[in-house]
């Protein structure tokens, strides 16, 4: 068993998908304006799905809310990584929970807030 996919909903499609791709996810740029999005994945990759609020609304029968903690965590290969995408976030006008840092145990990590306000964190292995 292996968790296949993660959901966050949006407001602005067109935000949410420019945050991920600083993340480095890729998007088929076609799919912009459809209600459900997915990253162009591999196999083994974990799917990232982004949804607006509308369709879930007509799901649920309710405005999803964003958690007040992080809702998964992004591994990078690279403690370089966690800032250079900090940074590039941070310039893009997107909220930095917590800047980097190097964490007692043992990874570079980060906490990032998505234009809906779902967090997010960065780490990489600190070697």
């Amino acid at each position: 068993m292996r968790i296949s996919s993660v959901s966050v909903t949006t407001k602005d499609m067109n935000k949410s998908i420019e945050f991920f791709k600083i993340l480095g996810f890729q998007f088929d740029e076609s799919k912009v304006k459809e209600q459900h999005v997915e990253n162009i994945w591999k196999d083994n990759d974990t799917k990232l799905m982004i949804d607006t609020e509308d369709m879930i609304k007509s799901i649920l029968g309710y405005v999803p809310i964003a958690s007040n903690c992080s809702t998964f965590a992004i591994l990078f290969d690279s403690v370089n990584e966690i800032d250079v995408i900090a940074n590039n976030l941070k310039s893009s006008g997107f909220e930095i929970v917590k800047e980097p840092w190097n964490a007692f145990w043992g990874q570079r990590y980060c906490i990032v807030k998505d234009p809906n306000g779902h967090m997010i964190d960065l780490y990489a292995y600190l070697k």
